[in-house]
Order: C-alpha cells, then sequence, then structure tokens
C-alpha cells in the first residue's frame, strides 16, 4: 500500500486545516462558508479528545485526509455510541483508502465498546451519501433545510451504522 494511517500529530494542523478549507470552498461536505485558521485545528483536538484522530499520508508523508471519532452526546447513557467524520483529498478519493480509515475506526470504536457509529451530513453531499449508504450506514434521520451555505439551503441527513 502507498499510504499510510497513522495518528494527528500537532505538525500535521496546516495539513489538515488546508484539506478542510478545500471542502469548506468546493462543497458542502464542510459547513463553514468561509475558510478557517489553522487555531480551527486545536478545536478538532477538543472535540476529539479521548477518542482516535488519524491521518492518511501518502507515500510522501504528505497528509492526503484525516478522520475522528468523537463523542456523540456527553452522557454516560450513550457512551457506546460515537459520531465519525472523514475528510479526504478529492485526489485520492475512490481508492479505498475511507473504507480503510474507516474500518480503522471501527476497530478503535470496538475496542472502546462502543457498537453505534453516527454520520451526519448535507444532502447536496451525494458522494458522502453513497460511501456511508455502501460501507453499511443506513439513514435514521433528516433535518429539513436546516442549513444553508452560499445561498442554497440543504438538509442535514443522519446516518447510522451497528458494528
Amino acid at each position: 500500500m502507498d499510504y499510510n494511517i497513522r495518528h494527528v500529530q500537532d505538525k500535521d494542523a496546516e495539513d489538515i486545516i488546508s484539506l478542510f478549507n478545500y471542502y469548506i470552498e468546493n462543497s458542502f461536505a464542510a459547513y463553514p462558508e468561509q475558510k478557517v485558521a489553522v487555531p480551527m485545528f486545536v478545536l478538532f483536538k477538543d472535540i476529539v479528545k479521548d477518542y482516535p484522530f488519524y491521518v492518511i499520508e501518502d507515500k510522501n508523508n504528505q497528509v492526503i485526509g484525516f478522520g475522528f471519532l468523537h463523542r456523540y452526546n456527553p452522557f454516560e447513557t450513550f457512551n457506546r455510541v460515537a459520531e465519525v467524520s472523514y475528510f479526504i483529498h478529492p485526489d485520492h478519493t475512490g481508492k479505498g483508502l475511507g473504507k480503510a480509515l474507516l474500518n480503522k475506526l471501527i476497530e478503535d470504536a470496538k475496542k472502546m465498546k462502543i457498537d453505534t457509529l453516527l454520520a451526519h451530513m448535507s444532502s447536496k453531499n451525494e458522494m458522502s451519501i453513497a460511501f456511508h449508504k455502501k460501507n453499511g450506514f443506513k439513514e435514521c434521520g433528516r433535518f429539513i433545510k436546516i442549513g444553508k451555505k452560499h445561498g442554497e439551503e440543504f438538509d442535514v441527513i443522519w446516518m447510522q451504522r451497528c458494528i
């Protein structure tokens, strides 16, 4: 394999934010309307506290993707549920990297006694919807027209996978 999945390090901040900003500017995969600065990386790290956070590197050690699990709800009642998020550079989609990263996160989730994964995405993000369906997620909820980005309204779709 010409790719490596490893734990995030602070040195990855600029690469992660650059990739996230690509999706902000070019899609509905990331919800903000305006590019974010590197301090957003600190927010990502806070969100995933005590949960796995990975990058995917190519053979040249360039970060080409990232993904993580994070707590769904702060109450211990929901300790067995986590949300999953990932972003893969568009030049590297369709090569099995998203599935490899998802499988790594599923392994970790099982070790953490998590048995349910949730993902949410814009209804305008057809690639993500298709990816999740292909990987065993089922739509379990939809908030109608709650998002608006660049003047376009969109639904937020929630998908669930029991692992």
